[in-house]
């Protein structure tokens, strides 16, 4: 289904993004995102001159190679086009996302390595739903994998990491019933908090 009609407009910017997914040979996973920035009118800036229409502003691609277990063994970026020569300081930075892990803390483990002027905002934008983007790859194509070779999936103790997270897949909702009952009014388990020590009243 379309977006309701617009007032009458005239298109000036487009950003678009990609993400593709792979499994290599070696058994890891690569995954891409690409990122680029360009206007439909002539655009003028002081450091490249006159940009024609659909000259990249930006032009951005990351690439992480991850294991099984989401954990990142090496990270590769280019920067094709960007609005000044400083920006190419953002690449080397990226590096310190080698050995985080995508999962519960990827927005943190990001923010705390390339935050702020330590790292570059847009390959920031695109690294963050790089994570997205490897769950959408991995786990689908690892059970392709165990069907082809005729081994079952085990369930583990804890629901999938996506459960809950979503309208669709609440836990008291028809998708989670559906598609994992076993995990259906699924509750975390709450600790009781350890008591403070020489809390006694002897």
């Amino acid at each position: 289904m379309p977006l309701p009609a617009s007032q009458a407009r005239t298109h000036l910017h487009t950003r678009a993004v990609e993400y593709r997914g792979y499994h290599r040979e070696d058994g890891l996973w690569d995954i891409e995102a690409e990122m680029s920035d360009t206007k439909t009118y002539t655009l003028e800036r002081s450091e490249r001159g006159l940009m024609p229409p659909g000259t990249p502003i930006h032009n951005m691609l990351i690439r992480v190679t991850v294991d099984d277990a989401f954990k990142i063994r090496e990270v590769a970026t280019a920067m094709d086009h960007t609005p000044f020569g400083e920006c190419q300081q953002g690449n080397d930075p990226m590096q310190q996302m080698v050995g985080a892990t995508m999962g519960p803390g990827w927005r943190q483990a990001i923010e705390r390595a390339l935050g702020g002027t330590r790292g570059c905002t847009h390959l920031r934008e695109l690294l963050f739903n790089m994570a997205t983007a490897a769950y959408q790859t991995i786990p689908a194509y690892r059970e392709r994998l165990r069907r082809q070779a005729g081994t079952p999936s085990t369930p583990g103790d804890q629901p999938p990491y996506h459960l809950g997270k979503c309208i669709a897949w609440d836990f008291d909702g028809p998708v989670v019933a559906r598609h994992y009952p076993r995990f259906a009014g699924w509750q975390p388990v709450k600790r009781m908090p350890k008591p403070e020590a020489g809390g006694g009243n002897g």
